[in-house]
């Protein structure tokens, strides 16, 4: 079957950033094709599992800061004119090592962009949230305007949003491949083709197997995370922040009780390498799902390593040097990539769509992206 509409723009892929740019391109007024393998929000990538973190002062790198400060405003916008609660401001607390190079890189990029960061003892912290139990060498970071996001809420709330602006969806449809041509692109399905002036490819794990030809320095990681019955006087969202804490080699983040579901931890290295396709919901396959987990609580959070309420698996797309990867096709100007977010791309969703929408219309943005170009992996 041959589809015989020609869109403006299609973007494959209408999870995170694939929503997201839809909602821009289709404010913009560009006819848009938002096609997927499932039916978002799901289970099945990088989004589910009620909440993600938001940080200003970013240990990743400076040079995030101004992207996240665009996508906090816009945040703040689609939580003020959707029908779903999007932000939550509880703070982030960061904790490690005195000597921290993310702490220090934390410490730097808030103090280069003013941003409102205080910096805590072992005592200091202890103090004032006392479920919380911290080596002595140990320092922390506290942000009082950041906090979470409800993910899945986000994604519906573009979903509604680019729909409402005449976005057409086609779920459940997997992308087999993409025929470049002199003017376009199409898209082939196993039950039809679609044709698109311009192309988005935010695919997440999928990324690699769409786009062979590029050998994108991708690996899909499956990682977990679990909520655990806590004391709510001492991990609610009325005491503690959200939070992560640097354990010598290992990352942990997490959030607090939220409506007493229990404390929510995961861990942001590690995992096993997976092929997408075999992605499951299989928490407790592995020992070390519960295991780590548990570890970590019971050393910095021991009123919260209680009874596991619910748990879930997830993917993280790992970029080679973790920092995400969004360019044109090497060979195609009007493809747009977008993929690699490493783990910590959520909180940028908002602005990624936005940024997505301009260089796919304009083919320029205001932010400066330099650093996420593909070439680098070639230098």
């Amino acid at each position: 079957m041959s589809q015989s509409v020609r869109y403006d723009v299609a973007v494959i892929g209408a999870g995170t950033m694939g929503m997201s740019a839809a909602s821009f391109l289709t404010e913009r007024g560009a006819h848009t094709l938002v096609i997927d393998a499932f039916d978002p929000p799901h289970n099945k990538g990088s989004h589910h599992g009620d909440t993600r973190m938001i940080r200003h002062a970013y240990g990743e790198g400076r040079a995030y800061v101004s992207l996240v400060k665009r996508a906090q405003a816009l945040w703040e916008d689609l939580d003020r004119t959707s029908q779903y609660p999007i932000f939550k401001k509880t703070g982030v607390l960061g904790i490690g090592p005195r000597d921290s190079a993310f702490l220090g890189e934390t410490i730097a990029s808030a103090e280069k962009y003013d941003l409102p960061l205080q910096r805590l003892s072992k005592r200091d912290i202890e103090t004032r949230w006392p479920g919380l139990s911290i080596p002595d060498d140990y320092i922390g970071c506290y942000e009082t305007e950041s906090g979470l996001l409800y993910s899945e809420n986000a994604i519906r709330a573009y979903r509604e949003r680019a729909v409402a602006n005449g976005a057409e969806l086609v779920m459940n449809t997997p992308v087999k491949s993409l025929d470049f041509n002199s003017d376009g692109v199409t898209l082939v399905t196993s039950e039809a083709t679609f044709y698109a002036k311009k192309v988005i490819v935010t695919v997440g794990a999928w990324a690699k197997q769409l786009l062979p030809d590029l050998s994108l320095p991708l690996a899909p990681t499956r990682k977990v995370v679990g909520w655990f019955d806590a004391d709510e006087t001492l991990y609610s969202d009325a005491t503690l922040p959200s939070f992560f804490v640097e354990d010598g080699d290992r990352m942990f983040y997490g959030f607090p009780s939220l409506d007493r579901a229990g404390l929510k931890v995961g861990r942001t290295d590690g995992g096993q390498a997976i092929d997408p396709n075999l992605h499951t919901q299989n928490f407790g396959h592995f020992e070390s799902d519960e295991g780590d987990l548990r570890q970590f609580l019971a050393t910095y959070m021991p009123e919260a390593n209680g009874h596991l309420n619910q748990a879930k698996t997830c993917l993280y797309t790992m970029s080679d040097d973790h920092d995400f990867i969004v360019d044109f096709h090497p060979e195609h100007s009007n493809v747009l990539i977008a993929c690699g977010f490493s783990g910590h791309g959520f909180k940028f969703g908002s602005v990624m769509g936005e940024v997505l929408s301009q260089l796919t219309l304009d083919g320029q943005t205001p932010f400066d992206l330099s650093g996420f170009r593909l070439d680098r992996f070639r230098a």
